[in-house]
């Protein structure tokens, strides 16, 4: 390529020439007849007088790049792009595209200064005449000037007055040429409009288009794939090989027309444009799908998205923040693990099939960090009802594209055994858990305002199958009691359950404050699967509390690069939270999931199934990694209830939290740890929790025995042992039906080969 002259002559001086010449021969009469120019209010002497040009300075915003969503392991999940464009340098672009280009767009490029003198004069004369801009002329650098007028253009009025056919447009972007050529050398000149230019299809800039049209970067591409795109740059609209065969057979045509101008100069031999000719067109119709809708990984996308446009750091309003993520070619590495989501699509694809309307969704956080490793459910993202997708986030709260999310029913019992535990209770503490509850009165239960909320006309109930008697913290968390939980409430004081639950992360899914009523441990407020895990991740990581993080850095476009570190603080005293772990771990063995069982490394948890099974939850954690998993109709879970149901090709008559969402924690939660070293829950410090203090179970009444050695059922007699009847003592996993719309756990109507809650 040549060099840019030192002593080319003015050009602006030699146009003022040109146009004094056609004056003298009578042009300018014929224009000044006309009363206006071009419809812009100018005259034409007020056009000449515009002529005495000066160099204006251009303001050139940053085009607008796509960016991109990277894996944990870097690798690219999602693109969001106002534009798809991917700007490179010149070297990037191959010598034969920029030949082309240049031939068909402005042979003399290298020649001239800011503008073409022969060619914009002889177009300027014609269109004094005319009354408006009929003949272009630009040259590279005009055309580049126009490109980025259109590009900063923010409203409909702007763009169209980038454009406008106007003298007066053609003088302004005259005078911002001439600064654009003193600033920049023509290599930087022509490199900035290959990247700015748009090709057609959707591909804005040289490589985007080198991608779309022929699947190869722009350093690849050959003379006839050049000449197409060179063809392309004059009216992409007409030449668009998207629209139909008409335009693509256009396209065409302009592809020999600039394979014949670069023999008409010199650039290629006849033979070579010959040769090209002969292709096909070669049009591959490459998509670079953009937005969530499209991504591997769509719930945990959308989380992304809406943690940049919720951010204040990233723009003073949504707009701003939106520009930024569409345009600002940002690489976002994130903390999803491909390993971990596969697990989680895998279990809740074999319990939960995409057509059925109760949709299975869930969360995995590592605890002590926050970190999302998964977010999956179990019918696709996208729009169409007929195929039946979701339209937003299930997975997560309104704040991140969620809805109203799910009552979280019996897991919100672990709050109030926290609170218990951290006030002092211990594991053999307890009460009488009759078959129902009612409160002696409005006051027994006070919010956080200390209002009256307790409900004396309502009776909380347990099941059929158990639940009665003196519970523990241990055997009522256990079999999940409804009664007890309310007595433990009445206990250790709402307000306190509720600032509980606060300090562990939980909020409603939909924004609104906590519920705070008396039936606030059985779970009545609507959460999302990442709020819970995250809240249950608290007692893995031994009482640190972590906002949930799935961003650990940001380069931008000029390779600024920004961390994103874990947000912890220890909200709950490490040895209250291993006895939490202490209590949960028994679910898998002496619980609601006795039936499904463990996961074959420390692990603790809890079920959650509301009242009139309106949804079904398990919430547990290892050391390592927290999960959660909802099921529930989201057309309206009061409406839809999972009884006598089929879900995932089973028939269900109840389901429970044992039923589909227990056993899909465990399925994903071994999946996801394989490959994990296990660790182990830190004991338990017995001499502080175990034992009871002064709610212990009642001490079994003496009564005189006559019954002679031998009779059946002596205690003391060693070869005839009474039967081990514990009802009324032990862990009775009893279904909690406790009234419409109050949360609760249902337990185990054991389904053949699925087992109970």
């Amino acid at each position: 390529m040549q060099a840019q002259r030192k002593d080319r002559p003015n050009p602006v001086l030699t146009l003022v020439r040109l146009i004094t010449a056609a004056t003298a021969a009578g042009v300018l009469a014929a224009a000044v007849a006309l009363p206006a120019v071009g419809g812009a209010g100018m005259s034409t002497k007020s056009a000449l007088e515009g002529l005495n040009l000066k160099p204006e300075e251009l303001d050139e915003p940053p085009l607008p790049e796509r960016t991109k969503i990277l894996d944990a392991n870097g690798k690219q999940i999602a693109l969001f792009y106002y534009e798809n464009r991917q700007s490179v340098t010149l070297d990037q672009v191959a010598p034969i595209m920029r030949e082309a280009l240049i031939a068909i767009e402005d042979f003399r490029f290298y020649q001239h200064g800011p503008i073409d003198v022969e060619g914009t004069a002889r177009a300027l004369v014609k269109n004094l005449t005319n009354g408006g801009v009929t003949q272009g002329g630009s040259s590279i650098t005009q055309q580049y000037v126009k490109q980025v007028l259109v590009n900063a253009a923010e409203t409909p009025e702007e763009q169209a007055a980038a454009i406008a056919p106007t003298v007066s447009r053609k003088l302004s972007e005259l005078r911002y040429a001439m600064a654009i050529e003193k600033k920049y050398s023509k290599d930087q000149i022509l490199e900035k409009y290959l990247n700015i230019a748009y090709f057609g299809a959707g591909a804005h800039g040289i490589q985007a288009a080198a991608r779309r049209f022929f699947d190869k970067p722009a350093s690849k591409l050959s003379l006839a794939e050049a000449a197409t795109l060179a063809g392309a740059v004059q009216n992409p609209a007409r030449t668009d090989p998207n629209v139909g065969p008409e335009a693509r057979e256009r396209l065409l045509q302009r592809r020999n027309t600039v394979l014949d101008r670069m023999v008409e100069i010199g650039k290629i031999s006849a033979q070579d444009a010959a040769a090209a000719k002969e292709k096909k067109l070669g049009y591959k119709d490459i998509e670079f799908p953009g937005g969530c809708e499209e991504s591997k990984y769509p719930y945990f996308c959308l989380y992304v998205q809406y943690e940049i446009l919720n951010n204040d750091e990233f723009g003073k309003n949504p707009d701003e923040r939106r520009k930024l993520l569409q345009r600002g070619g940002l690489t976002i590495k994130t903390t999803i693990d491909p390993k971990m989501q596969a697990a989680s699509e895998k279990a809740i694809k074999k319990y939960v099939s995409t057509k059925d309307k109760p949709v299975a969704s869930q969360a995995m956080v590592v605890p002590g960090t926050g970190e999302i490793k998964a977010m999956a459910a179990s019918r696709k993202f996208g729009g169409s009802k007929k195929k039946n997708e979701m339209s937003y986030n299930i997975v997560a709260d309104a704040a991140h594209g969620g809805g109203r999310g799910f009552q979280q029913g019996s897991t919100a019992k672990v709050y109030t055994l926290a609170a218990a535990l951290e006030e002092g209770l211990k594991y053999g503490d307890g009460f009488p858990a009759p078959a129902g509850y009612k409160a002696d009165a409005y006051s027994t239960f006070k919010n956080c305002k200390g209002e009256n909320v307790g409900d004396p006309s309502h009776t909380v109930t347990n099941s059929s199958e158990g639940g009665g008697g003196f519970k523990t913290l241990e055997s009522g968390t256990w079999g999940s009691v409804n009664t007890f939980f309310l007595r433990l409430e009445q206990k250790v004081g709402l307000c306190d359950t509720v600032k509980m639950a606060k300090k562990l992360g939980v909020k409603r899914a939909d924004g609104n404050k906590l519920s705070e009523v008396e039936t606030f441990t059985l779970g009545v407020n609507e959460v999302d699967p990442v709020t819970i895990a995250s809240s249950y991740a608290v007692f893995g990581s031994r009482g640190k509390y972590c906002k949930p993080l799935a961003i650990t850095e940001i380069t931008d476009r000029n390779g600024k690069v920004k961390q994103y570190k874990p947000k912890c603080s220890q909200v709950l005293e490490e040895k209250v939270a291993d006895a939490v772990s202490g209590i949960l771990s028994g679910v898998f063995t002496k619980g609601t999931m006795t039936e499904v069982g463990g996961i074959g490394r420390d692990a603790a948890g809890k079920t959650g199934t509301t009242d009139n099974y309106m949804s079904a939850w398990f919430a547990g954690y290892t050391p390592n990694l927290a999960s959660a998993v909802s099921l529930g109709d989201p057309r309206g879970a009061a409406n839809h209830e999972l009884i006598g149901i089929t879900i995932g090709g089973r028939y269900y008559s109840y389901v429970y939290g044992a039923s589909i969402s227990g056993r899909i924690w465990k399925d994903s939660m071994i999946g996801a740890l394989k490959g994990v070293e296990p660790a182990d829950f830190t004991p338990v410090d017995r001499s502080r929790f175990g034992g009871c203090t002064d709610h212990c179970a009642p001490k079994p009444k003496k009564e005189k025995d006559d019954r002679k050695p031998g009779d059946r059922g002596n205690p003391f007699d060693i070869f005839n042992p009474p039967g081990n009847d514990d009802r009324g003592w032990g862990g009775g996993r009893g279904r909690d039906d406790n009234g419409r719309n109050r949360g609760g756990d249902a337990g185990p109507i054991i389904e053949p080969g699925f087992g109970g809650n």
